[in-house]
């Protein structure tokens, strides 16, 4: 499991960009950390800024931050995360660039992991790589960024911080040079209906609709309580989860079949955004944003 973004979280962006001022000092280096540094602003807006830190007190918040939202969140497993320490922590994390939004009053709020070409050789691999067979992707790996364990604290779920953290994530990349973000979005395997149902429905509608050039394939078929997803009627409508949502609307496609993640008791499909061939409307309403910001200063 990577991403992990309640429903109402990193939705397309609806409201106004321009409040967004870029701090003057320019992204760091990307590569492997040796050594923790203190966070690096990117973005301000009002009481919020968005960061990039590896500072092992930031991410202890962060993994706390983690545990408490998929603990409060419906349909994830009872069992994520340490129940003792209150932490979702795993391997990667050490390696990770770790995007947080930082509110004055409020401390972390918001936070995403993001492994860039260098740190995912220092790490092995993708965490994506735990699920799937990705040897397809192999192509753009130089080329790509992994985003994973993305949440949004449920007080600050509005326009304001979703826009700063796909702000942020533009510029990311773009101070990376990469073209593509890769990442698992869950799907929960229980919701309305019998258990499975909206993992059915939302595969097919992925299938149908939405499918990249590139197919990776799960290290295990996906079955629910014994069941593959062909034997699982599907609703009428399967309710598509937020980040998914907005994956597809900024025109992310997705690489085939679902693994089940049996820890998070939900349903990961892989989604590749390639910026050259996304959403270029939205996307560019996006970064010349931020583009201007850059320029104007802070408004």
């Amino acid at each position: 499991m990577t991403v992990r973004l309640p429903v109402a979280s990193l939705a397309p962006v609806t409201s106004p960009v321009a409040s967004l001022a870029p701090v003057t000092s320019p992204v760091a280096s990307l590569a492997p950390v040796t050594s923790p540094v203190a966070p690096r602003p990117i973005l301000r807006a009002g009481p919020t800024t968005v960061e990039l830190t590896d500072d092992p007190h930031d991410v202890a918040e962060i993994q706390r931050l983690r545990y408490r939202v998929f603990a409060d969140e419906p349909g994830f497993a009872d069992t994520i995360g340490d129940a003792d320490t209150h932490l979702d922590a795993d391997r990667f994390d050490e390696f990770c660039e770790h995007l947080v939004v930082r509110h004055v009053d409020d401390g972390i709020i918001g936070c995403a992991r993001l492994l860039p070409p260098a740190r995912a050789v220092a790490a092995g691999g993708w965490y994506t790589s735990t699920e799937f067979e990705v040897a397809e992707l192999d192509g753009i790996r130089s080329a790509t960024v992994e985003m994973g364990r993305a949440v949004v604290a449920s007080a600050h779920r509005q326009g304001s911080t979703t826009a700063l953290m796909w702000a942020a994530l533009l510029q990311y990349l773009d101070e990376a040079d990469c073209r593509y973000l890769v990442g698992c979005v869950s799907v929960p395997i229980d919701g309305p209906g019998p258990r499975g149902a909206t993992l059915r429905g939302v595969r097919d509608e992925l299938r149908d609709h939405h499918q990249a050039p590139w197919q990776v394939y799960p290290h295990a078929r996906a079955m629910v309580d014994g069941r593959v997803l062909d034997d699982i009627e599907p609703p009428d409508k399967a309710p598509m989860p937020g980040l998914l949502r907005g994956y597809l609307r900024m025109g992310a496609r997705v690489c085939g079949e679902p693994a089940v993640d049996d820890v998070f008791d939900v349903g990961d499909f892989v989604t590749v955004l390639d910026r050259e061939r996304g959403n270029r409307r939205y996307l560019e309403r996006l970064q010349a944003a931020v583009t201007r910001l850059a320029v104007d200063g802070h408004r």
